[in-house]
């Protein structure tokens, strides 16, 4: 299979790099809205014999090759066929600071917190290891096809900014947000309300709107935050409404029932949000299974998003997400890995993992909704479709390649494919970072002996 050079290269060259146009040639598949169904076709376009045309980390150009080669012809031709093209994959709630924490033993979240988690993220003071563990994160996920997260750093300001640095570096995009925490947990890893604030404020004047990085504000959840740290937080929100804001919501009744106690004056969960005005259209609230109808209410009226975490719900035992019960009451959930209780880094496996959750509750997950959930679906959801989540011209260059015969037992299904919804069923089933043959990030490969 021809192609140029792979990287990614040092930070001095990249630069240089970026200027060179690229022509990637494959089956181009691309979404225009949430399909409703198998014989949806208006909502995608897919070319057998497509092209995109990247120059300086965009997309210039998308199309049949036929239409986009001959005025191209100046361009370095990365010829990836037979593989299929998609817009990057987007994770909408990952854990930094959790990558060494993967598949670690443990009963049901809060004991998982304390024996697994709240260990490893005390390690993150440390700025070396901090910056040594960013690089492995932003390579895990570009290895797996995703392009974009929406990332919890650890509580300290040194593990936020190891990770901007790095997906600065790549000029990745990157939402993410040093996590606010002043009580009930090891004294390693607490701030205080003040500190919070002030490192949080730093980082926003430092990272947010700098080349493709955003902040999130991150109170980590309502029980290891004081109300006065929430409060720290609202004002953070207030000054900065530009700014994301990410927590945990409803992932285990122990957890409900402590906030409950903390929080004796809130109507339920979410309020305890709501009271400090935290809840709106850029609000991501990871997990939420367990909700009560006023809190499904409240999502709905404040336009605040639920996070889909199927592996982690599933390894932990949290319960079943209501993805259908949702969104018939308009509410727009995002999907995510939830990377160290989450299992996988491969969005596949997350797809591969939410339709067994969704069909024990007799709820339907078809393919070509799967795959424009984990594309344009998450950026919609981030406000961002009309820059990442999709091949449409003058958006960034952040491509996922899927060969959709990398392994045996994949290529004999795939063999007996009679469509092409059929092909990316077997992808999400039975995909994984071996199904992903190369990733660009603003038109840069980032996958090392990539095809």
């Amino acid at each position: 299979m021809a192609g140029a050079q792979l990287w990614p290269a040092p930070a001095t060259q990249r630069k240089i790099l970026t200027m060179t146009r690229t022509l990637l040639r494959g089956r181009i598949l691309t979404f225009h809205r949430e399909p409703s169904g198998s014989d949806d076709t208006d909502a995608y376009s897919y070319i057998e014999d497509g092209a995109l045309l990247i120059e300086d980390g965009l997309i210039r150009a998308s199309g049949g090759f036929d239409d986009i080669g001959p005025n191209a012809h100046d361009a370095e031709l990365v010829d990836h066929r037979p593989h299929l093209l998609m817009a990057g994959f987007i994770d909408a709630h990952i854990h930094f600071p959790q990558i060494q924490t993967v598949a670690s033993w443990g009963s049901q979240l809060l004991d998982w917190l304390n024996t697994y988690t709240f260990p490893a993220e005390a390690a993150y003071v440390d700025s070396q290891h901090a910056h040594a563990m960013a690089r492995h994160f932003c390579t895990l996920l570009t290895d797996h096809g995703t392009t974009t997260a929406v990332a919890f750093c650890s509580s300290h300001k040194g593990s936020a900014e190891a990770l901007f640095s790095e997906a600065a570096d790549r000029d990745m995009r990157l939402i993410a947000g040093k996590t606010m925490m002043d009580r009930n947990a090891p004294a390693a890893i607490l701030d205080t309300p003040q500190s919070g604030y002030d490192d949080s404020k730093a980082l926003i004047a430092g990272w947010h709107g700098k080349g493709r990085l955003s902040y999130a504000i991150t109170p980590r959840f309502a029980i290891t935050s004081t109300p006065e740290q929430m409060e720290m937080a609202q004002t953070l929100a207030r000054e900065h409404p530009e700014c994301y804001i990410q927590t945990h919501l409803s992932e285990n009744p122990d957890e409900i029932a402590f906030t409950s106690e903390l929080y004796p004056n809130a109507r339920d969960y979410i309020d305890v949000y709501e009271t400090y005005g935290l809840l709106g259209p850029r609000t991501l609230l990871g997990h939420a299974i367990h909700l009560k109808t006023r809190e499904i209410d409240a999502l709905a009226e404040t336009g605040a998003h639920p996070v889909f975490c199927p592996t982690s719900n599933l390894f932990l035992g949290s319960g079943l997400f209501d993805d259908a019960g949702l969104r018939a009451r308009g509410v727009r959930n995002a999907i995510a890995t939830d990377i160290g209780a989450g299992t996988s880094f491969s969005m596949l496996q997350t797809l591969n993992e939410g339709y067994k959750v969704l069909q024990l509750q007799d709820q339907t997950l078809h393919t070509l909704r799967a795959f424009h959930w984990i594309t344009r679906g998450n950026a919609e959801v981030l406000g961002l479709e009309d820059r990442i989540g999709t091949l449409d011209a003058g958006t960034e260059a952040d491509i996922v390649v899927l060969d959709s015969r990398s392994t045996p037992a994949l290529a004999l299904r795939v063999d007996a494919a009679e469509s092409l919804a059929e092909e990316l069923f077997a992808l999400q089933m039975m995909g994984d970072d071996r199904a992903v043959a190369q990733t660009y990030v603003s038109g840069r490969p980032q996958k090392s002996g990539g095809q």
